[in-house]
C-alpha cells in the first residue's frame, strides 16, 4: 500500500459543485434585507391570499349603528362612517392591491422585456423604439398615469394599463442596456458564427442572461405600482367605491381625521409595510444578483 503523501491528486475526490440557483438563494437567504422585506411583503402577501377565511364580514355591508367604533374586541380595526368593518375593507383592499401590482409587474415583464430586445439586438429598430421610450419618459410616472386614468375613465383595468404604459419604458431601458452588453460576448458571438438565429440567440444565450437586473427592477416596480394605485384611488381615479382599495379608504377617512383617525391610518400603515418590505426585497435581490456589488463585498 502507497503512503498517504504519495498518492497522485487525480486520486483525490473532487468536491461536489454547488448548484448555481443553490448557491444564489442560500445568500438571499442571508441577507438581511432580503429576509426583513420578504416577511413584511409576505405578511401583507399572505393576508390578502386568505382574505375570504379571515374575514367574515363583506367590506360593503353597511351598518350604521356601528359607525365610527374605534378599534377593539368587536371590530379589531374599527368602523368606517358607515359602519363598515375596517378590518375586511383593509384585507380585501390589500388582495386588490396584490392584484394590480401583480398584474402591472406581468405587463412589464412581457412587454419591457420584448420592447427592450428587440431594441438592444436589432440595431435598425433601436432609435424609433428608444425615442417613443425617451417621450413617455419624459413626463412624471404618476402624472402621466393621472393624465391616462383621466382620459379613460376610473376602473380598476384602467389603472392597471395605465400604470403599465407608464412604467413599460423603464423597463425596456434596463433590459435594452443588459442586451447591448451582452450581444458583443464571445459567446454570443460564436453563437452567431455557428449559424444560429437571431431570435434563438435571443432566447437561448441573450435573455436568460439579462433576467438579474430584470428581476430587481420587477421588485422595485411592484412597490412603484401599489403606491401609485393607492395615488389615482386617492384621487378617484382607481376602483370604482364601493370596492375597497387602501387609497379610496384613505381618501374617505381624510373627512373624519379628528373624530375617527383609524380609518386612514390603518390602511396608510399597511401601504407604508407593503411598500418598505418590496423595496427591502429589492435592495437584497440588488446586493446578491449584481455581480459588481458581490466584488465590492
Amino acid at each position: 500500500m502507497r503512503p498517504a503523501d504519495e498518492f497522485d491528486d487525480d486520486d483525490a475526490v473532487s468536491p461536489v459543485r454547488e448548484h448555481p440557483l443553490r448557491g444564489t438563494l442560500r445568500r438571499l437567504f442571508r441577507h438581511r434585507l432580503f429576509v426583513t422585506g420578504l416577511c413584511l411583503f409576505g405578511i401583507i402577501a399572505l393576508a390578502a391570499a386568505l382574505a375570504p377565511v379571515i374575514t367574515d364580514v363583506s367590506p360593503t355591508r353597511l351598518a350604521m349603528r356601528f359607525k365610527f367604533r374605534p378599534p377593539g374586541r368587536d371590530f379589531i380595526f374599527g368602523t368606517d362612517n358607515f359602519g363598515r368593518s375596517l378590518w375586511s375593507r383593509v384585507i380585501w383592499g390589500a388582495q386588490l392591491s396584490m392584484f394590480i401590482g401583480a398584474s402591472v409587474v406581468l405587463l412589464n415583464a412581457v412587454f419591457g422585456t420584448l420592447i427592450g430586445a428587440l431594441a438592444g439586438y436589432f440595431r435598425w429598430l433601436d432609435n424609433g423604439l428608444m425615442r417613443v421610450n425617451d417621450a413617455l419618459m419624459a413626463f412624471p410616472a404618476i402624472l402621466l398615469a393621472i393624465a391616462i386614468t383621466a382620459v379613460l375613465g376610473p376602473s380598476t383595468f384602467n389603472a392597471i394599463l395605465a400604470l403599465s404604459i407608464v412604467y413599460i419604458p423603464r423597463t425596456a431601458r434596463i433590459v435594452r442596456a443588459s442586451v447591448i452588453v451582452l450581444r458583443e460576448m464571445e459567446y454570443v458571438q460564436a453563437a452567431v458564427a455557428a449559424g444560429a438565429g437571431h431570435w434563438r440567440i435571443l432566447r437561448r444565450h441573450i435573455l436568460p442572461n439579462a433576467m438579474a437586473p430584470l428581476i430587481v427592477q420587477l421588485s422595485f416596480l411592484f412597490a412603484y405600482a401599489v403606491l401609485s394605485e393607492a395615488t389615482l384611488s386617492f384621487l378617484g381615479l382607481g376602483a370604482v367605491p364601493p370596492t375597497p382599495t387602501w387609497g379610496n379608504i384613505m381618501a374617505e377617512g381624510r373627512q373624519y381625521l379628528v373624530e375617527a383617525p383609524w380609518i386612514i391610518t390603518i390602511p396608510g400603515i399597511a401601504l407604508m409595510i407593503t411598500v418598505m418590505g418590496l423595496n427591502l426585497l429589492g435592495d437584497g435581490l440588488r446586493d446578491v444578483l449584481d455581480p459588481r456589488l458581490r466584488i465590492q463585498q
